[in-house]
């Protein structure tokens, strides 16, 4: 059995047996296609690709409001599982001491994540040196009563499904802090004025430092702290000149009353967005039943991934994650449809959760749990 079987054996556990609907027979796509949370209707899907798995997505209902997660890791699964153990947490301690839910409780669960995973590789560093070349994206999202609260550092995104009469349009909530967005290569240039490298294009694609796409994230501590570095140059083939720190993991933060108008959220890792517009994505989830919808998405993100190849993308799913990286990129997608009077109901600070599952806490991909 594959890693990935037992965490569907995990979220089934937790909350509950399938819907009855069809498998998209793919032995690395797990999905929970409907729910209810304490908003409204909430529907998950990811498909491996990377071995290991280096995605994990959470959605818990807890005292502050439902909290989203979705941590896209790269250079190994250290940092996203790190952070779908602590993160939510720390929201929640932070919640409780400044009395209420705000971007404010989130910058300061974020920096306190971070500090924290520095102190496991500082730890940890001497024996396991890769350690300190494994980082993750890291997008929440928060909806307390009728607030909704982003926070994010990498390139996941959160897109709002918003308009009348049936006709919905996307409006993106998040910033993609990546080196392809022409913005973010201005903000790194004008910060490392004296660093002619800063950004570097490599076959196609943006990358900072000629080494990664991301400019922020959890973790990547061998580009933030030159002490981390010495042990990683050589994995990359090339000298790392660091004179202060490259990378940060200081969210962006957005905040929005929400109306009856918002219909859905759609909160994914990049591997969705590669394939899909967030205009077709929002016109797919409103054109198509709640049931499976995130799987739906994934579905069709693979369908034009495998054409991309000239494939179909039922020979494309036969492929093992490692090799299939090749193809498409871990996928990790929650929808979340909106119920406006459940929305403008202010939650019960200090009640506990407030739907029945255990531990009111969905970690699909956490094996820790298992």
């Amino acid at each position: 059995m594959s890693p990935l079987s037992g965490c569907c054996w995990h979220l089934q556990r937790c909350i509950g047996p399938s819907d009855g609907v069809d498998d998209y027979k793919d032995d690395f796509l797990c999905h929970r296609d409907v729910a209810h949370n304490g908003v409204g209707v909430f529907s998950v899907a990811l498909v491996q690709a990377n071995e290991p798995l280096e995605d994990h997505s959470q959605l818990r209902i807890g005292s502050f409001g439902t909290l989203i997660g979705i941590y896209d890791g790269h250079g190994g699964p250290e940092a996203s599982e790190f952070i779908s153990r602590c993160l939510f947490s720390k929201i929640e301690t932070f919640a409780e001491r400044f009395g209420e839910m705000s971007c404010r409780v989130l910058k300061e669960a974020f920096k306190a994540t971070e500090d924290e995973f520095l102190t496991v590789v500082d730890e940890n560093w001497h024996i396991r040196p890769q350690i300190a070349s494994v980082g993750s994206c890291c997008l929440v999202g928060v909806i307390s009563g009728s607030n909704l609260y982003i926070a994010n550092v990498g390139d996941s995104r959160v897109v709002l499904g918003t308009g009348k009469r049936g006709r919905v349009g996307a409006v993106r909530l998040s910033e993609d802090h990546n080196a392809a967005v022409a913005e973010v290569r201005d903000e790194l240039k004008a910060q490392h004025p004296d660093d002619s490298n800063i950004v570097v294009l490599k076959h196609g694609v943006w990358r900072v430092k000629g080494i990664i796409q991301v400019s922020r994230s959890i973790g990547d501590l061998y580009l933030k702290k030159p002490e981390f570095k010495r042990e990683v140059v050589s994995r990359f083939g090339m000298p790392l000149i660091l004179k202060r720190p490259v990378l940060s993991a200081e969210p962006a933060l957005y905040e929005r009353v929400l109306i009856a108008e918002d219909r859905f959220l759609i909160f994914a890792s990049d591997g969705l967005w590669d394939q899909i517009t967030d205009q077709e994505a929002c016109k797919f989830v409103q054109r198509n039943p709640q049931i499976g919808i995130a799987r739906k998405l994934v579905q069709v993100a693979l369908e034009r991934a495998a054409k991309k190849r000239e494939m179909r993308y039922s020979v494309m799913r036969e492929i093992e994650p490692g090799v299939r990286r090749y193809f498409h990129d871990d996928i990790s997608v929650i929808v979340v449809h909106l119920d406006p009077k459940l929305c403008g109901v202010p939650f019960q600070w200090g009640h506990g959760p407030l739907i029945g599952l255990p531990n009111a806490f969905i970690d699909i991909f956490s094996s820790n749990n298992l």
